[in-house]
């Protein structure tokens, strides 16, 4: 026999009764501390389940640890087809030493739950890491522990009985050890999740470095963004479009749900994105994943001319914001080139509204904004009667009376093709700016300059 007497000690007297104890674990997840046992609650004594093992089984049991520790790896290799390779390199010393320090520290817990255990959780941790690392979930992982434990309890309890062990002390013993698993798997889960939230984070860090140099000035060379592309795992596309967004008003707007072949960077006074050009059945899906936001899509370009397509972007933004383009939630510029080319010179086109129209300038306001709305129409439809009728709700029999008053301010420039070219250029210029400052604020009004919200 071992030697394990039955006195009157706190502990082995707890262990001597046979009605049932109200017994905790001492989590490994937290921190080493002396047991309690004498910390009552409602349901009865509540004790460390730690501290109703006597102290002797860790002198039974440490004998056997590695003999025990071999064991389990075979059986584990046996029982778990993705253990079941030779235990080399780095798999063959996580799995082991895996194994090793789980026994050990089991066994030394039985010696003195109080001692203290510095870094016990890592190598339980790197277990969860490894199995991140490998592609797999941790049920292979949990697997391997379950049938560790039983290969352990077996071994643990032909030991302990030969000892002479009491039958209630064997039972706590057996929860101690299924508990104790179910530990180490919480460890490992803790592990993964902090594996993966570090590659998140590493990924995420790739990404946005790649959308600084796709947006940078300086040419890169194609292999180097190669690189940096493979290593954000961003397939490179022949097509890009960026995407300006308006900054939002608060935290609780969320990333558009765009996939992972997004590059976003949504942290800045100026948000924006980089993706591949979308084809035109996803317009759609584009347009619901930016809700919330106020956004414009710039012309699809190259992949080394992406800042070139925000730059048009934020241009639209701002005529958005202005009243020049409509007010959708959504602005493609594919849809306003005319108007974006027209208006990226405000001084030019004023320039051009000044000298192309000086006819209309002795006219009062009204005159002139309704005459250059005839002759806009007039010029787009290519003359047709009846529907610039229908666009100004006129009759046509005004449409022609306004057409003959235009000949006679106009001449022969209206027949003329470089000089109708340029009043058509300048009554579109005319009509943004009109837009424009019919959007503009008005002083003293608590909303001036914010952009509307879809």
């Amino acid at each position: 026999m071992w030697g394990i007497r039955v006195t009157d000690s706190p502990n082995d007297a707890s262990i001597a009764r046979p009605e049932r104890v109200d017994a905790t674990y001492d989590s490994l997840l937290a921190p080493s501390t002396p047991p309690s046992v004498g910390s009552g609650d409602a349901g009865g004594r509540t004790v460390q389940l730690w501290a109703l093992l006597p102290r002797d089984l860790a002198q039974i049991l440490r004998p056997g640890v590695l003999d025990l520790a071999d064991e389990v790896l075979e059986e584990i290799q046996s029982a778990v087809p993705d253990y079941a390779r030779p235990l080399e390199g780095q798999f063959g010393t996580t799995i082991t030493s895996g194994v090793q320090q789980a026994i050990l520290e089991f066994v030394d817990r039985l010696g003195d739950p109080s001692a203290p255990r510095a870094d016990r959780s890592q190598v339980f941790h790197r277990l969860g890491q490894h199995e991140l690392h490998q592609g797999r979930s941790l049920d292979v992982l949990q697997t391997a522990y379950r049938v560790g434990a039983r290969v352990a309890w077996r071994r643990m309890a032909e030991v302990s009985a030969k000892a002479g062990v009491p039958t209630s002390t064997l039972c706590l013993l057996a929860e101690a050890m299924f508990a104790y698993i179910d530990e180490l798997s919480a460890l490992s889960v803790e592990g993964q999740a902090a594996a993966q939230e570090r590659a998140a984070g590493t990924l995420e860090r790739r990404r946005r470095m790649l959308l600084d140099v796709v947006l940078g000035q300086s040419a890169t060379p194609p292999q180097a963004l190669a690189a940096q592309a493979t290593a954000a795992r961003w397939p490179i596309p022949d097509q890009v479009v960026a995407i300006a967004l308006a900054p939002r008003a608060n935290d609780d707007w969320a990333a558009p749900p765009l996939g992972d072949d997004v590059l976003m960077d949504l942290e800045g006074n100026a948000p924006c994105l980089v993706l591949p050009s979308p084809e035109s059945q996803r317009r759609e899906t584009i347009e619901r994943a930016l809700a919330g936001w106020r956004a414009a899509v710039g012309p699809e370009v190259p992949l080394a001319e992406a800042a070139r397509s925000l730059r048009w972007a934020r241009h639209a933004l701002e005529l958005v914001h202005t009243g020049v383009l409509p007010d959708t939630p959504v602005t493609w510029c594919a849809d306003h080139l005319a108007d974006l080319w027209l208006m990226q010179d405000p001084f030019l086109a004023r320039e051009l509204v000044a000298r192309t129209l000086a006819p209309l300038r002795p006219l009062t306001g009204k005159q002139r904004e309704r005459l250059s709305d005839t002759l806009l129409a007039w010029l787009e439809t290519r003359g047709n009667v009846r529907v610039v009728s229908r666009q100004l709700a006129v009759h046509p029999q005004t449409v022609r009376s306004r057409v003959q008053e235009l000949d006679t301010l106009f001449g022969s420039d209206i027949d003329d093709p470089q000089q109708r070219f340029e009043l058509l250029l300048a009554l579109r210029a005319q009509r943004a700016m009109r837009n424009a400052e019919r959007s503009a604020p008005v002083p003293g009004d608590v909303n001036a300059g914010a952009p509307n919200r879809p």
